[in-house]
Order: structure tokens, then sequence, then C-alpha cells
């Protein structure tokens, strides 16, 4: 009996420590992730999102610490340390997101830029720099030299007819066997020379398929202009060759640098592109795209990233950040990056719920000096919507056509209403599997086609040789 006792004595003795352990100072109140997931649905009365694999082994110290009032102040407590977020996917409802780059602080994000805006103070200088930050960003990307272009010709499909423009989709094989699909929008009637403007979008649910982005391209060609509109690697069609975990590697980023040269390339050589009057606009992650591609390819004559561009905050995915171009010339930002489409016309559009809320008051007036050199401050402008979020809304579309109608000289009042609104009752909203270019479930896809990272990657090295 004595015994027995002991040893229910040393038992509780040992729950008592480990519990004490777990929820003291010594242990830095830690909990573990799941715990406190489950802690904030119930707390809350919200529902997260997780895999078993994103949770385990992760601890969270002085959990209960971090706990507010708000939910998603508390998630971000509670995420931040171990570099994770999540997506607000609707009312009450949350995915945790695997991967998340660190932010700086704005001051930190400020100064950052400020150092590196005291290397050059004239046009001169601001050359000399840009002619050491261009072929490193091609060394970044691992695209110097850019790789053989395949000789295969586009895949088009049957073109659709609409009111004042038509669709059809495109597929451009840019290494051997690795596709990038799009839709390309054009005026229903085309008379010498138009625009064109490339359309990469952000990581926005359905991307490209979705009603705004359709929009945006249909009035851009109903104004008389051309749209590509592409897909982000391992997104969209692109998942017949890929995993959409591929997406969040580094090699996307170069990928789709690629693929956008090799469109340039294709847009080039139609007889109707005008090319002194190419453009590209993309939102969020296509923000980012935009503003590299224009830094490294001044086919780009205007460019305009919307809700994207900050000093303090280089992109949250591989695809904007996963090569190493924020390390060259002895460190970049997106903004200087920015600053290199000078003096061609750029727009940069920004909110008041994201990494751009504070665009206006220090990274906009860098841009503004930087333009100064070349006499050009009044071609790079800043529509800054302070009580909207992250998203490619009408707004946000709004200022993007006027911009473009101005630059480009193309006929704003073709996509207005009677009450002078912008019209797009006009604009047919396609049905994702209209925009597909190899069928609905994959089966014209080319016999040559890469199937899963592992092949891309001996490809690519192939290609370039390493």
């Amino acid at each position: 009996m004595k015994k027995l006792i002991y040893i229910l004595i040393t038992y509780f003795t040992a729950v008592s420590f480990a519990a004490r352990a777990q929820q003291t100072t010594d242990a830095m109140y830690r909990k573990t992730l799941k715990e406190v997931l489950d802690e904030v649905q119930d707390k809350y009365h919200v529902k997260i999102k997780y895999t078993a694999a994103q949770v385990e082994g992760r601890w969270v110290n002085y959990a209960q610490w971090r706990f507010r009032p708000n939910v998603d102040t508390t998630l971000t407590n509670i995420l931040t340390p171990l570099d994770l977020k999540v997506n607000k996917e609707a009312s009450g409802r949350y995915k945790l997101k695997e991967y998340e780059y660190f932010r700086w602080s704005i001051s930190d994000g400020w100064k950052e830029l400020d150092r590196i805006a005291a290397q050059y103070h004239d046009r001169d200088t601001w050359e000399q720099r840009k002619t050491i930050l261009k072929p490193e960003l091609y060394k970044a990307l691992e695209l110097s030299p850019l790789p053989a272009k395949p000789a295969s010709k586009p895949i088009i499909t049957p073109k659709r007819t609409y009111d004042g423009y038509t669709v059809e989709n495109i597929a451009i094989e840019i290494l051997p066997g690795l596709y990038i699909n799009g839709s390309l929008y054009k005026p229903s009637k085309i008379k010498g020379k138009i625009p064109v403007i490339l359309s990469p979008d952000g990581h926005w649910e359905h991307q490209r398929y979705r009603a705004d982005c359709q929009i945006r391209c249909a009035s851009l060609a109903r104004m008389g202009a051309m749209a590509y509109s592409y897909d982000l690697f391992a997104w969209g069609e692109s998942l017949l060759q890929f995993k959409d975990e591929d997406h969040r590697r580094s090699l996307a980023q170069t990928i789709q640098a690629l693929g956008a040269i090799r469109i340039l390339d294709y847009v080039l050589s139609l007889k109707e592109t005008d090319p002194e009057r190419v453009g590209i606009s993309g939102g969020s992650g296509g923000g980012s795209h935009t503003v590299l591609m224009t830094a490294m390819d001044d086919r780009i004559k205007l460019s305009a990233p919307v809700v994207s561009v900050s000093s303090y905050f280089y992109g949250g995915c591989p695809c904007e950040s996963g090569m190493p171009i924020h390390q060259c010339g002895n460190g970049t930002d997106n903004v200087e990056l920015a600053a290199m489409a000078a003096p061609r016309p750029q727009l940069l559009i920004s909110d008041g719920q994201d990494w751009t809320a504070n665009m206006p008051e220090h990274d906009f007036p860098y841009l503004q000096k930087m333009y100064g050199y070349y006499d050009a401050a009044d071609k790079v402008e800043n529509v800054h919507l302070p009580n909207e979020g992250h998203d490619f809304g009408s707004s946000k579309r709004a200022a993007l056509y006027l911009f473009i109608a101005k630059n480009f000289h193309l006929d704003i009042n073709k996509i207005k209403d009677n009450k002078g609104g912008f019209d797009d009752e006009k604009v047919t909203i396609e049905k994702e599997p209209a925009m597909y270019v190899f069928g609905d479930k994959g089966e014209k896809l080319p016999a040559n086609a890469i199937k899963g990272f592992e092949q891309l990657e001996k490809v690519f090295a192939q290609a370039t040789k390493k």
C-alpha cells in the first residue's frame, strides 16, 4: 500500500511539474501552435484551416500574452515570430499561409531607401547605378545569358468575338516543353499600329479567370489596345505541368521573368503592334513582376504596378523575391527598381490597408526626384486610395484606363456610359474553361510537355548550361 501511495505521489508530482514547466516564465509560457490556434478559434468563434504539417513542431512563446480583443491582431502577434500569416478567405474564415517574407518596419524601410539613394545625386550618377543593377538582375535570375528560344510556333485557339473586342487563348513554349498560357484581347477593328499591354496578375483566387481581370483586359481592348493576360508559374493552366506548391520555389521568379520576355518577343512580332506603345500593368505579385520586368526590359515603354510597391516589403512569395535580386548592387529594393523605369511613364496605385499605405509620404517623393533627373517628374503618378484595400477593383481600373489613354493616345470615351462612368456591362465574363488553351481536362497538352518540377530543373540547367 505504501508503495502504491509513493508511486501515485511521484506520478502526480511529475504531472504537476510538467504542467508548471509549460506554464511558467521558466518555460516562457509556451504552448504548441496547434493549441494556440484552437484557442483562437474557440475564443473568437472563427475557423482557421491548417494542415498537420504546418503546425507540427512549432511552439508559441508567451502565448497568452499575444491575445488581444481583435482576432486579426491576435493572429498577427502569434504568427509573425514564426514567419507565418493567415489569409482571410471570408468573414470569420482564415487559412494558414506557409510562407511570408520578413517585413521591415516602416522607418527602417525608409532608412534603407535613403541609404540606397545616397549613392547618386544626378542623372549621370543614376545612369551609372543602372548600368550596375541591370546586368546583375539577369545574373541573379540565372538568365545571363538568356536560354535559346524554342523554334515552335505559339498554339492559338479559335477567336471569340464580343462587343468591341475579341479574345483568343495562346500558349507559348518558353523552354523545351515548358508553356506559358494566356489570353490575348484585341479591338474588334484594328487600323494601323496599336498599343499592347501585358497584364500579369497577382495571387488572388482564380487569377486571370476572375471577372475583374477579364473586365480590365476587355476594356483596354475596347479602348483600342491589345491586352495580354497570362498565368503565373504553377498557377492556372500551368498546373497541368506542375503542382501548386511549385509556385513557392525560387525558380518561379525566373520562369515568370523568362515568360514575360518571350511574350514580349511574340507581341512585338505581330504586325499590328506599335513597338513604341508597349506597356505592363499587374496587381499585387503581378505588380512586383511589373516593376522587375520594366527594370529589365527597355522594350516596355509604360508601367503601372498596382497595390505592390513599397520600401519596407519586397513581396510575400518566392515568385517576387525568391531569387537574390534585392542583393544586387550592394542592396536594392522595389522602389529603386521602379525608378529604373524613368523617364518612361509610370503609374503607382496604392491603398490604405496594405504595405503601400505610406506610398505618398516617402517612396513616391523619391520617385518624383528620380524622374526629375530627366526633367520628367510629370511622367510618374501616384493614385492613393486610403479608404480602399488590396485588390484591383473598379477605382483602380479607372485610374489605369485614364493613365493609359493619356500616354498611349487612346479614346477613353469608348468605354464610358451615358453618365460618364466606365461601362463594364458591355464586357462578357467568360467561364473559366473558355479561357483554356489545352482543353477542359488538359487533353490537348503537347506530348513534349514537362511534367513536374524535377524535370523542369533538368531542362533549365541544360538550357542555361549550368
